[in-house]
Protein backbone atom coordinates (compact mmCIF):
# COMPACT_ATOMS: atom_id res chain seq x y z
CA UNK A 1 0.00 0.00 0.00
CA UNK A 2 1.58 3.27 -0.82
CA UNK A 3 1.15 6.41 1.62
CA UNK A 4 0.45 9.83 1.77
CA UNK A 5 3.11 11.42 4.18
CA UNK A 6 3.49 14.90 4.59
CA UNK A 7 3.73 15.71 1.15
CA UNK A 8 4.89 12.44 -0.25
CA UNK A 9 3.82 8.87 -1.58
CA UNK A 10 5.52 6.48 0.12
CA UNK A 11 5.57 2.38 0.54
CA UNK A 12 3.89 1.73 3.98
CA UNK A 13 6.93 0.48 5.18
CA UNK A 14 7.94 4.00 5.26
CA UNK A 15 5.58 5.63 6.59
CA UNK A 16 6.12 6.38 9.86
CA UNK A 17 5.98 8.88 12.58
CA UNK A 18 8.02 10.19 15.50
CA UNK A 19 7.48 8.20 19.00
CA UNK A 20 7.56 12.13 20.28
CA UNK A 21 4.60 12.75 17.79
CA UNK A 22 1.85 14.02 19.92
CA UNK A 23 -1.12 12.06 18.51
CA UNK A 24 0.37 8.77 19.50
CA UNK A 25 1.17 10.10 22.86
CA UNK A 26 -1.40 12.01 23.71
CA UNK A 27 -3.75 11.21 21.09
CA UNK A 28 -3.64 15.03 20.10
CA UNK A 29 -4.64 14.83 15.99
CA UNK A 30 -7.80 15.25 14.03
CA UNK A 31 -8.95 12.73 11.53
CA UNK A 32 -11.76 12.27 9.33
CA UNK A 33 -12.80 8.92 7.09
CA UNK A 34 -14.42 9.47 3.57
CA UNK A 35 -15.84 7.21 0.75
CA UNK A 36 -14.64 7.76 -2.55
CA UNK A 37 -16.88 6.47 -5.20
CA UNK A 38 -15.77 5.99 -9.08
CA UNK A 39 -12.56 7.60 -7.90
CA UNK A 40 -14.12 10.25 -6.22
CA UNK A 41 -14.76 11.95 -2.56
CA UNK A 42 -18.42 11.82 -1.46
CA UNK A 43 -18.99 15.18 0.18
CA UNK A 44 -15.71 16.29 0.41
CA UNK A 45 -16.55 19.62 1.42
CA UNK A 46 -18.63 18.78 4.23
CA UNK A 47 -15.78 16.71 5.62
CA UNK A 48 -13.56 19.70 5.29
CA UNK A 49 -16.12 21.50 6.82
CA UNK A 50 -16.37 19.43 10.17
CA UNK A 51 -12.74 18.75 9.62
CA UNK A 52 -12.11 22.84 10.03
CA UNK A 53 -15.16 23.08 12.87
CA UNK A 54 -12.85 20.75 14.82
CA UNK A 55 -9.53 22.55 14.46
CA UNK A 56 -11.16 25.95 15.41
CA UNK A 57 -12.49 24.31 18.47
CA UNK A 58 -8.69 22.59 19.83
CA UNK A 59 -6.56 25.41 18.27
CA UNK A 60 -5.54 22.87 15.33
CA UNK A 61 -3.28 24.43 12.85
CA UNK A 62 -4.09 22.77 9.04
CA UNK A 63 -0.83 23.00 7.10
CA UNK A 64 -2.75 21.97 3.67
CA UNK A 65 -5.84 23.72 1.31
CA UNK A 66 -8.64 21.59 1.14
CA UNK A 67 -8.05 21.84 -3.00
CA UNK A 68 -4.28 20.41 -2.12
CA UNK A 69 -5.44 17.41 0.44
CA UNK A 70 -8.46 16.64 -2.56
CA UNK A 71 -5.79 16.65 -5.17
CA UNK A 72 -3.45 13.94 -3.35
CA UNK A 73 -6.37 11.82 -2.14
CA UNK A 74 -7.21 11.15 -5.73
CA UNK A 75 -3.33 10.29 -6.20
CA UNK A 76 -3.40 8.26 -3.64
CA UNK A 77 -6.29 6.46 -4.92
CA UNK A 78 -4.58 6.02 -8.54
CA UNK A 79 -0.74 4.93 -7.30
CA UNK A 80 -2.90 2.28 -4.99
CA UNK A 81 -5.43 1.28 -8.12
CA UNK A 82 -8.40 2.17 -6.05
CA UNK A 83 -11.89 3.46 -7.56
CA UNK A 84 -14.12 2.89 -4.49
CA UNK A 85 -12.66 2.93 -1.25
CA UNK A 86 -12.28 4.44 2.05
CA UNK A 87 -9.75 7.27 2.81
CA UNK A 88 -8.56 8.63 6.31
CA UNK A 89 -7.44 11.74 7.00
CA UNK A 90 -5.57 12.27 10.12
CA UNK A 91 -3.30 15.11 11.05
CA UNK A 92 -1.17 15.16 14.20
CA UNK A 93 -0.50 18.66 16.22
CA UNK A 94 2.88 17.51 16.01
CA UNK A 95 6.46 16.16 17.87
CA UNK A 96 7.18 18.25 20.90
CA UNK A 97 8.50 18.10 24.20
CA UNK A 98 6.96 16.52 27.43
CA UNK A 99 3.61 17.99 28.85
CA UNK A 100 0.40 18.36 27.69
CA UNK A 101 0.60 21.91 26.71
CA UNK A 102 1.77 22.61 23.17
CA UNK A 103 4.46 25.05 22.60
CA UNK A 104 3.15 26.61 19.36
CA UNK A 105 6.46 25.59 17.37
CA UNK A 106 5.45 21.89 16.40
CA UNK A 107 4.94 20.77 12.64
CA UNK A 108 1.91 19.26 11.87
CA UNK A 109 1.98 15.79 10.78
CA UNK A 110 -0.17 15.10 8.00
CA UNK A 111 -1.26 11.29 6.93
CA UNK A 112 -3.47 9.79 4.14
CA UNK A 113 -4.19 5.91 3.78
CA UNK A 114 -6.32 4.30 1.40
CA UNK A 115 -8.06 0.82 1.38
CA UNK A 116 -10.94 -1.08 -0.55
CA UNK A 117 -14.23 -0.24 0.14
CA UNK A 118 -16.16 -2.93 1.83
CA UNK A 119 -19.36 -4.68 0.09
CA UNK A 120 -22.64 -2.30 -0.14
CA UNK A 121 -25.27 -2.61 0.93
CA UNK A 122 -24.28 -4.28 4.74
CA UNK A 123 -26.14 -6.97 5.81
CA UNK A 124 -28.36 -6.38 9.37
CA UNK A 125 -26.18 -5.74 12.05
CA UNK A 126 -26.58 -6.71 15.80
CA UNK A 127 -26.37 -3.72 18.26
CA UNK A 128 -25.19 -4.16 22.04
CA UNK A 129 -25.75 -0.97 24.63
CA UNK A 130 -22.62 -0.37 26.81
CA UNK A 131 -22.40 -1.37 30.36
CA UNK A 132 -21.53 2.46 31.31
CA UNK A 133 -23.20 5.62 30.33
CA UNK A 134 -21.86 8.69 28.58
CA UNK A 135 -22.13 12.69 29.64
CA UNK A 136 -22.03 15.38 27.64
CA UNK A 137 -18.59 14.83 26.39
CA UNK A 138 -18.25 17.86 23.85
CA UNK A 139 -15.19 16.38 22.80
CA UNK A 140 -17.18 13.43 21.34
CA UNK A 141 -18.64 15.35 18.86
CA UNK A 142 -15.28 15.63 17.15
CA UNK A 143 -13.43 12.75 15.21
CA UNK A 144 -10.12 13.45 17.66
CA UNK A 145 -7.47 10.97 17.55
CA UNK A 146 -8.92 10.14 21.20
CA UNK A 147 -11.32 7.07 20.60
CA UNK A 148 -10.31 5.02 23.72
CA UNK A 149 -13.98 5.14 24.81
CA UNK A 150 -14.74 3.76 21.28
CA UNK A 151 -12.42 1.45 21.55
CA UNK A 152 -14.19 -0.15 24.69
CA UNK A 153 -17.18 0.12 23.26
CA UNK A 154 -16.40 -1.69 20.56
CA UNK A 155 -14.96 -4.25 21.92
CA UNK A 156 -17.89 -4.95 24.55
CA UNK A 157 -19.99 -5.49 21.20
CA UNK A 158 -17.63 -8.01 19.28
CA UNK A 159 -17.32 -9.83 22.89
CA UNK A 160 -21.40 -9.79 23.10
CA UNK A 161 -21.69 -10.85 19.72
CA UNK A 162 -22.67 -8.21 17.81
CA UNK A 163 -21.39 -5.51 15.02
CA UNK A 164 -22.14 -2.49 16.67
CA UNK A 165 -22.32 -0.77 20.38
CA UNK A 166 -24.66 1.85 20.92
CA UNK A 167 -23.66 4.83 23.30
CA UNK A 168 -26.21 5.52 25.76
CA UNK A 169 -26.60 8.69 28.01
CA UNK A 170 -26.75 9.29 31.72
CA UNK A 171 -29.62 9.40 31.51
CA UNK A 172 -31.18 6.41 29.13
CA UNK A 173 -31.08 8.69 26.03
CA UNK A 174 -29.79 7.41 22.54
CA UNK A 175 -26.64 9.29 21.50
CA UNK A 176 -25.00 7.13 18.71
CA UNK A 177 -22.85 3.93 17.48
CA UNK A 178 -19.30 3.63 18.68
CA UNK A 179 -18.64 4.23 14.75
CA UNK A 180 -22.06 5.45 13.49
CA UNK A 181 -25.49 7.69 13.79
CA UNK A 182 -28.55 6.45 14.68
CA UNK A 183 -32.09 6.65 13.14
CA UNK A 184 -35.23 4.65 14.00
CA UNK A 185 -38.70 5.15 12.70
CA UNK A 186 -41.61 5.61 14.72
CA UNK A 187 -45.31 6.41 14.12
CA UNK A 188 -44.30 6.73 10.01
CA UNK A 189 -41.97 9.33 11.54
CA UNK A 190 -38.05 9.32 11.16
CA UNK A 191 -36.37 10.01 14.12
CA UNK A 192 -32.38 10.59 15.01
CA UNK A 193 -30.65 11.95 18.12
CA UNK A 194 -30.24 15.95 18.15
CA UNK A 195 -26.48 16.92 17.69
CA UNK A 196 -25.78 17.21 21.39
CA UNK A 197 -22.77 17.71 22.49
CA UNK A 198 -21.82 13.87 22.90
CA UNK A 199 -23.32 13.18 19.10
CA UNK A 200 -20.84 13.11 16.27
CA UNK A 201 -22.49 15.49 13.12
CA UNK A 202 -22.02 12.64 11.00
CA UNK A 203 -22.09 13.73 6.65
CA UNK A 204 -23.53 10.12 6.09
CA UNK A 205 -26.35 11.14 8.88
CA UNK A 206 -26.99 14.69 7.20
CA UNK A 207 -26.60 13.10 3.55
CA UNK A 208 -29.82 10.64 5.31
CA UNK A 209 -31.82 13.28 6.69
CA UNK A 210 -31.73 15.77 3.59
CA UNK A 211 -33.06 13.13 0.64
CA UNK A 212 -35.56 11.90 3.54
CA UNK A 213 -37.08 15.57 3.76
CA UNK A 214 -36.28 15.53 -0.29
CA UNK A 215 -38.72 12.29 -0.37
CA UNK A 216 -41.39 14.05 1.61
CA UNK A 217 -40.74 11.75 4.91
CA UNK A 218 -41.55 13.27 8.04
CA UNK A 219 -38.05 13.68 10.30
CA UNK A 220 -37.68 15.12 13.68
CA UNK A 221 -33.97 15.24 15.77
CA UNK A 222 -35.11 14.42 19.41
CA UNK A 223 -34.38 12.79 22.29
CA UNK A 224 -35.32 8.74 22.60
CA UNK A 225 -35.32 6.62 26.13
CA UNK A 226 -32.98 3.64 24.95
CA UNK A 227 -35.19 0.86 25.78
CA UNK A 228 -37.91 2.54 23.22
CA UNK A 229 -36.32 1.22 20.50
CA UNK A 230 -37.71 -1.92 20.48
CA UNK A 231 -41.31 -0.77 19.60
CA UNK A 232 -40.38 1.01 17.07
CA UNK A 233 -40.83 0.41 13.36
CA UNK A 234 -37.51 0.17 12.39
CA UNK A 235 -34.01 1.13 13.73
CA UNK A 236 -31.02 1.54 11.46
CA UNK A 237 -27.31 3.57 11.75
CA UNK A 238 -25.18 5.48 8.94
CA UNK A 239 -21.86 5.64 8.51
CA UNK A 240 -19.36 6.36 6.17
CA UNK A 241 -18.01 3.18 5.27
CA UNK A 242 -21.36 1.43 4.88
CA UNK A 243 -23.77 3.89 4.10
CA UNK A 244 -27.60 2.73 5.81
CA UNK A 245 -27.44 -0.31 7.75
CA UNK A 246 -30.28 -1.55 9.28
CA UNK A 247 -30.45 -3.10 12.75
CA UNK A 248 -32.15 -6.98 13.60
CA UNK A 249 -31.45 -6.78 16.98
CA UNK A 250 -30.45 -4.76 20.18
CA UNK A 251 -29.01 -6.96 23.04
CA UNK A 252 -30.46 -10.08 21.23
CA UNK A 253 -33.71 -8.79 20.80
CA UNK A 254 -35.44 -8.81 17.73
CA UNK A 255 -35.55 -5.45 16.39
CA UNK A 256 -38.83 -4.52 13.88
CA UNK A 257 -37.44 -4.47 9.93
CA UNK A 258 -39.27 -1.49 8.38
CA UNK A 259 -39.32 -0.64 4.53
CA UNK A 260 -38.56 2.80 4.94
CA UNK A 261 -34.54 1.23 6.00
CA UNK A 262 -34.64 -0.57 2.70
CA UNK A 263 -35.97 2.88 0.35
CA UNK A 264 -33.61 5.02 2.20
CA UNK A 265 -30.37 2.47 1.74
CA UNK A 266 -31.07 2.84 -2.06
CA UNK A 267 -31.69 6.60 -2.17
CA UNK A 268 -28.29 6.93 -0.44
CA UNK A 269 -26.53 4.41 -3.31
CA UNK A 270 -28.34 6.42 -5.66
CA UNK A 271 -27.37 9.73 -4.51
CA UNK A 272 -23.56 8.54 -4.18
CA UNK A 273 -23.62 7.83 -7.81
CA UNK A 274 -24.97 10.49 -8.94
CA UNK A 275 -22.36 13.09 -6.92
CA UNK A 276 -19.58 10.74 -7.53
CA UNK A 277 -19.82 10.31 -11.40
Amino acid sequence: MIVFLNGEFVPEERAVVSVFDRSFRYGDGLFETMLAVNGNLFRWPQHWARLMNSARAFGFPIPWSPEELQKAARELLGQNSLRNALLRLQISRGSGPRGYAPTGNETPVVVMTAHAAPPRPAPPWKLATVPFRITADSTLGHKTASRMLHVVAAAHAAAYGAEEALLVSTDGHVCEGASSNVFWIRDGVLGTPPLLPSVLPGVTRAAVLGRARELGVCCEEKLLPVEELNSCEGVFLTLTSRGVVEAESLNDKPLPRSPVTTRLQNELEQLMTRECA
